[in-house]
């Protein structure tokens, strides 16, 4: 898929969130070799409402997706490492659950979000929702307010 030249989405207005369909659409991410066993890479999900971010990993030959930043300050999911009990962050070794996004090793206290995944004829989908796309952005947290 695609990546994202300088474009800075606008961040979604609480009435706009309040209003996002959470029914999940199935995309097409990549195809099933891009991810080999062991590994996590960076997709982008497109939908008619944005583009969202993700993280894909492959562990025990499933398909996992997740958000692509760490909880703990941001740092990108797809540039961790895969061990057995899940994606760790490569900036300050959190552990994340690939199935459930729970964190699992320190620092990071808050989860991690979690999509459903598909494989279908050699292709990998994911589940995501216009609520997703909305609350998921460029980055997890929401810029400051002006003023």
């Amino acid at each position: 898929m695609s990546t994202p030249e300088n474009t800075k989405p606008t961040p979604a207005t609480d009435e706009e969130l309040a209003a996002a369909s959470t029914e999940c659409q199935f995309v097409r991410i990549c195809r099933k070799g891009q991810v080999p066993e062991g590994y996590v890479r960076r997709f982008y999900a497109e939908t008619d409402k944005g583009q969202l971010e993700i993280a894909v990993a492959r562990l025990d030959g499933k398909a996992y997706a997740t958000s692509n930043y760490c909880t703990h300050l941001d740092c990108l999911l797809s540039s961790g490492k895969l061990q057995d009990d899940g994606i760790r962050c490569s900036c300050h070794n959190s552990v994340f659950d690939l199935e459930t996004g729970a964190p699992i090793q320190p620092p990071a206290t808050e989860p991690i979000r979690t999509y459903p995944v598909r494989e279908e004829d050699g292709q990998v989908l994911v589940g995501v929702s216009e609520r997703d796309v909305l609350e998921g952005g460029p980055r997890r947290r929401k810029p400051p307010a002006a003023g």
